[in-house]
């Protein structure tokens, strides 16, 4: 994809944002409702179909190009930007893992002209949270199959036109023996069984659903899910997630920087006290931009070769990805908590133009998209096997 491309992708997202996304934010938190204006307009746009290479009509995009789109969504309204994100990691779970077979060679040239947004369903009742592990199971029937998974969160289930779904692989195997399955829309049905009222996000609808589906077995993803987990869901997932994530620091800071500035013109000539408070901040959000910056550009080589680097699913490679998780849903934060301090009680009121209210809610949801004690465990595990270098 050309640099022109590229900046066109990111001047489209950033349009989006500012003209759409952002005028209604507050109204979709408010009301925890679907941003349903800003995906029409990532629709109209073609930017779901982003990832898609150039030979299937899409754009061709760089996984680095879509953080860079999720911060820019991310400015405005946190929860279209990561609507935008897990959709792109369904996407790069297809480019990467399916490309080869012509059933989703046409399922992505489908994508680019009709748009289709695909949820999630990964995570089910009864399995503690883990993601590598199911209880539900592909029945197989001649060339068809069904699939019954009752989920404690479907991403934007209600909205999704199709679904990327976990299972384990025949009703004989093991929790752990999992694939990932599509189902399309107008092939499944989806019970909500639970309310969508959180904290942050809340325009994500991710409520509880029990779904039915079925479909034929070419829909079923060759290549096991711990390979695509290990790969693309998971890395993929940390660098959409921490792009959505620098994009509501960038909006924090933003807030803080305006609030200082209008300080200062109250008082020309002298620096405010909330100045050096913001020359404490700013180094935090350059510190979460460079960190993922970097272990993304390690990504990009490792997933260009073929077959990918084997050092995807080694041990010390996943303890960078869960790292950076970690920090990176600690900083965001930790940088709204002082975007707050800097704006005092303007940014702790919801009328006012430097309100931090939906900011903050939304930055705490990072810690929990994967709780980060879990991930804590699972490296403490890991670094009691990790050889030293």
């Amino acid at each position: 994809m050309t640099k022109s491309a590229t900046s066109s992708l990111i001047e489209i997202a950033r349009s989006i944002g500012q003209n759409i996304a952002g005028p209604a934010a507050n109204d979709v938190d408010e009301k925890a409702r679907f941003p349903i204006e800003a995906l029409n307009a990532m629709k109209e746009q073609s930017l779901l179909s982003a990832y898609i290479p150039q030979y299937l009509g899409g754009a061709g995009a760089s996984l680095r190009d879509l953080a860079m789109i999720s911060e820019e969504l991310g400015r405005h309204c946190g929860a279209t930007a990561m609507i935008f994100a897990m959709h792109q990691i369904q996407v790069a779970c297809i480019v990467h893992h399916a490309v080869d077979r012509e059933y989703f060679r046409n399922y992505l040239s489908d994508l680019v002209h009709n748009q289709h947004l695909i949820g999630s369903v990964t995570s089910e009742l009864g399995v503690g949270g883990e993601m590598r592990s199911s209880i539900c199971a592909i029945e197989e029937e001649a060339e068809n199959f069904i699939l019954v998974k009752d989920s404690t969160t479907s991403s934007y289930g209600a909205y999704a036109d199709d679904l990327l779904v976990t299972a384990r692989k025949s009703p004989s195997s093991p929790a752990n023996d999992q694939v990932l399955v599509l189902v399309k829309k107008g092939d499944f049905t989806m019970a909500q069984n639970g309310n969508w009222n959180p904290m942050g996000m809340r325009g994500t609808c991710s409520a509880p659903f029990k779904l039915t589906s079925k479909g034929n077995i070419d829909q079923i993803l060759k290549v096991p899910f711990s390979t695509i987990s290990s790969h693309t869901m998971v890395p993929v997932s940390h660098f959409v997630w921490a792009g959505t994530w620098v994009g509501t620091a960038r909006a924090a800071v933003s807030k803080a920087r305006a609030f200082v500035r209008g300080q200062a013109r109250a008082k020309p000539g002298t620096v405010p006290p909330t100045a050096l408070r913001l020359a404490e901040v700013v180094p935090l959000l350059q510190l979460l931009r460079t960190s993922t910056d970097a272990l993304l550009s390690e990504y990009e080589r490792l997933i260009s070769s073929y077959p990918p680097s084997e050092e995807l699913s080694s041990i010390s490679y996943a303890l960078k990805l869960n790292n950076l998780k970690l920090s990176g849903s600690e900083l965001i934060v930790e940088i709204a908590n002082r975007a707050l301090n800097i704006c005092g009680v303007a940014g702790y009121k919801n009328d006012s133009k430097f309100s931090l209210g939906r900011v903050l809610r939304d930055a705490h949801a990072a810690a929990l998209m994967v709780g980060n004690d879990r991930i804590l465990h699972t490296n403490a595990g890991m670094l009691l096997v990790l050889k030293d270098d």
